[in-house]
């Protein structure tokens, strides 16, 4: 019988605006048993002004935020991330509410560094932000009002993990691919696949989305990465090597 791993969780908050939201984040955070908190393309802000509302109960995590300039290196380090969204569609790919995405997360969150992915108040996460995540969801709400406070949604979302994690069967997992890996693979299957005329060079992200949305549902492992990339390398060889 084992918990969840909640020090393998982090929370991304991409382009916040406000130092008073991170600071209710910090607690909510704080409260749900996570510690972990990243800021990427803003900030840094004011500890103290973040303080007010983490109060001295959350001051450690606001101590000890880590900022970073492109999301990507913020995510790099990450096995499995999971982006919070409102606005649903193609793009974006089948999004479960978190109740739904919780006892997954706690299982691999034995052998696998979690980040749970916020976007900017105003905004939320763009499509280019999404492409980075293993999987996505969505918060019902009533139609009555869409929109929820950043802090709020955090509270949400960790607290169905927070919920989920009690004492369970383990789950064995093994340690996912990061989004490093992740990046570098896609990097050279676009290569490969534009190279022998499967992308349209004047727009090869667009068929590289559904590649990603079909292996990133696939959870791998960096063995896979490495086989992927192997046989990437040997097609290109075959491509640029190849005899008339």
């Amino acid at each position: 019988m084992t918990a969840a791993r909640f020090e393998n969780f982090a929370i991304v908050l991409q382009k916040p605006k406000f130092p008073g939201n991170i600071g209710s984040v910090a607690r909510c955070i704080k409260n749900m048993g996570m510690g972990k908190l990243i800021v990427s393309e803003a900030g840094p802000f004011d500890p103290e002004e973040m303080k007010i509302m983490s109060t001295h109960f959350a001051a450690d995590i606001i101590d000890n935020i880590q900022y970073f300039d492109k999301l990507g290196d913020a995510l790099a380090p990450f096995q499995y991330i999971v982006g919070t969204t409102s606005r649903l569609g193609s793009a974006r790919g089948p999004a479960l509410s978190p109740r739904e995405r919780a006892e997954s997360l706690v299982d691999l969150s034995q052998n696998n560094e979690i980040a749970l992915l916020f976007g900017s108040e105003d905004k939320g996460l763009s499509n280019s932000d999404i492409r980075y995540c293993h999987a996505v969801t969505t918060i019902p709400v009533s139609e009555q009002l869409k929109s929820i406070n950043l802090s709020h949604a955090v509270m949400i979302v960790c607290y169905e993990i927070f919920a989920a994690g009690g004492e369970k069967k383990k789950a064995f997992t093994s340690k996912l691919a990061s989004s490093m890996e992740i990046e570098g693979m896609f990097g050279q299957i676009k290569e490969a696949l534009t190279e022998v005329g499967f992308l349209n060079p004047q727009n090869p992200d667009y068929w590289l989305m559904h590649i990603r949305r079909l292996l990133s549902r696939a959870g791998l492992f960096s063995r896979d990465v490495k086989i992927i990339r192997g046989i990437c390398r040997q097609v290109l060889w075959a491509v640029r090597n190849k005899t008339s």
